[in-house]
């Protein structure tokens, strides 16, 4: 260890002399408190240190003491269900010593050590095995198997595995070279874990929202960015894709949030049942809470810490959702604390390096082919909230994730007053994973799904400019044929997609659900042109009754949905043309 001086304190940065020999990115522990750091900068013997702990009271010529290593996240099992802060302290433990606020100094081991775990081994001794192989397995949730795998970096052949219940820090294995296994591993969390290759992302990431997954869809292995002004439903949208997108397990960061939002989502969380297995969801849930009062040095560390999470399951073979609510708090601390090292600012204000960051997290996610001698495949599918001041989606935070993300999910404040959710608007957002995904629609969905996606598409743009027309000479001056394209994307926008996040049936929808849906929607669109061209009057077309129906779809349960929707389809095509008939 290497013990240097307190000279000076700047809010969260601390200079410390004699420090010579440390790394940049090694922990330290800064005062007499032992508050927790890491070094950002070193200039000769002086180092720069970025404290994770409010520095008030922290006096020049106190010991800084450099404990020669990176921040180091505790991997293994006992994570699922966990709350973390931004530095993988466990909260639970401690609210439970030390009450409900946090004392500055204190230390928790992110891993119980007090739990034994039932260790059921893979190998036999003698086996040759290869970094990322799994050695055996713990059961951490009654339907998530932890995978125990060899430690990237190591190898060899197996010369004692062991059966039975152990703590995390007890060694299960031990390697012909004397390399010793535990059920835990620590792992630097500003180093990205090693994969053998990354895949082309082309399965779809399932939400069961239908503006996302007909017409803004991301692969497994994506990214996507979710932009919106105070009251869009940032928050909301993400617990929804918590909740019901097509992933084995949730992490979710909050980064810098308000404390009551973040609350909520710590409450309500333990108490939502997983769809998939009628358990509580936080079984498959990892949270890490860094609330906006919390320390912002820590608040930067969050996203590293909740990325590296992400990755450990991901090696095992899992599709993880990363959950970032919201980036752009992130990107507000860089800013302090660049400020705080006096570097010079780029627009408004954020470091210079803002790109180069963000590009290095997003990176981070993918669809991989993990270590080891099996070909299992693993995904990080990330989500990042970003709350751009007053809406505004030319500032920094907003461009910069647009150059990298590849979808485009903008919320939009006038919906969101027209209490029209998810307030996602299909005019602003965009996704640049269709030409990957279109295929596997294609072949499990429908194979006009594409066709239909870019039909409808069509009328929403074609809206636009007929409500501009309507807005300066009335809307009595239009043909029917435009009275008709209205009328169908009245009902596109109002049943199909309005989404209600909170009802039994509706708040999750099924693909094959959602084609139908939008195949019985432009049916009718198809039947209104029909008519017209057969003379029907329009009015008597819409005041059809079959209208009422195609309203109803989303209260149709999506196991009920191929008889229900195909037979209302089918009667769609008859009705409206027997009116043409009469």
């Amino acid at each position: 260890m290497i013990e240097g001086t307190v000279i000076k304190v700047s809010g969260p940065v601390v200079s410390a002399e004699g420090m010579a020999g440390s790394k940049m990115y090694d922990v330290t522990k800064v005062g007499e408190l032992g508050l927790i750091g890491e070094i950002v900068r070193l200039d000769g013997d002086v180092a720069i240190i970025q404290v994770y702990e409010d520095t008030s009271g922290l006096r020049v010529g106190e010991k800084a003491l450099c404990l020669e290593q990176p921040l180091l996240l505790e991997l293994g099992p006992g994570l699922l269900s966990s709350i973390f802060d931004g530095t993988q302290r466990r909260l639970t433990d401690i609210a439970d010593s030390h009450g409900d606020f946090i004392i500055r100094g204190v230390t928790t081991d992110a891993l119980p050590r007090g739990r034994k775990w039932e260790f059921v081994p893979a190998v036999e001794e003698g086996a040759e095995v290869v970094e990322g192989d799994i050695i055996g397995e713990v059961a951490e949730t009654h339907h998530i198997s932890h995978k125990i795998m060899v430690p990237p970096g190591k190898g060899g052949r197996v010369a004692e595995i062991k059966e039975g219940e152990f703590r995390v820090d007890e060694t299960v294995c031990v390697l012909e070279d004397g390399t010793e296994i535990k059920l835990m591993q620590t792992w630097p969390a500003r180093v990205p874990r090693p994969v053998k290759r990354k895949e082309n992302p082309n399965i779809p990431f399932i939400t069961g929202t239908r503006i996302l997954d007909t017409f803004f869809p991301i692969a497994q292995g994506g990214y996507s960015i979710i932009p919106g002004g105070f009251g869009t439903g940032k928050t909301v949208t993400e617990q929804t894709l918590a909740k019901w997108a097509d992933a084995d397990i949730v992490i979710y960061v909050g980064c810098g949030e308000r404390g009551n939002e973040m609350t909520e989502v710590l409450a309500e969380f333990p108490s939502l049942i997983d769809p998939k297995t009628g358990v509580p969801l936080m079984q498959r849930t990892i949270l890490v809470a860094n609330t906006s009062n919390m320390p912002v040095a820590a608040r930067e560390a969050s996203i590293y810490t909740g990325i590296t999470l992400a990755e450990y399951y991901r090696d095992m073979g899992y599709n993880v959702a990363m959950m970032a609510d919201s980036t752009s708090r992130w990107g507000e601390a860089l800013r302090e604390v660049s400020g705080r090292l006096e570097e010079m600012p780029g627009e408004e204000g954020y470091p210079a390096y803002l790109a180069t960051r963000l590009a290095d997290f997003y990176e981070r996610c993918g669809r991989a082919v993990c270590l080891g001698s099996d070909d299992r495949i693993g995904s990080i599918t990330a989500i990042g909230a970003v709350s751009p001041p007053g809406g505004d989606f030319s500032e920094p935070m907003t461009q910069n994730s647009l150059r990298i993300t590849g979808a485009f999910w903008a919320l939009d404040t006038s919906l969101a007053h027209r209490r029209h959710f998810p307030a996602i608007s299909w005019l602003k957002s965009y996704t640049l994973y269709m030409d990957q995904i279109k295929e596997w629609y294609a072949r499990n969905v429908a194979e006009d799904w594409k066709e239909l996606r870019d039909k409808a598409m069509s009328l929403l743009q074609k809206e636009v400019e007929l409500q501009e027309i309507v807005q300066l000479v009335g809307p009595d001056a239009l043909p029917d044929f435009a009275k008709a394209v209205l009328e169908t994307t009245r009902i596109l926008r109002e049943d199909f997609l309005q989404q209600f996040a909170f009802s039994d049936v509706d708040a999750f929808c099924s693909l094959r659900k959602q084609y139908l849906m939008l195949k019985a929607i432009l049916t009718y669109y198809a039947g209104l042109e029909e008519a017209l061209v057969a003379g029907v009057p329009l009015r008597q077309a819409t005041e059809h009754p079959i209208k009422n129906e195609i309203a109803r779809m989303k209260e149709i349960p999506s196991e009920e949905a191929e008889e229900r929707i195909g037979d209302l389809i089918q009667r769609i095509r008859t009705e409206l043309r027997s009116l043409g008939e009469w």
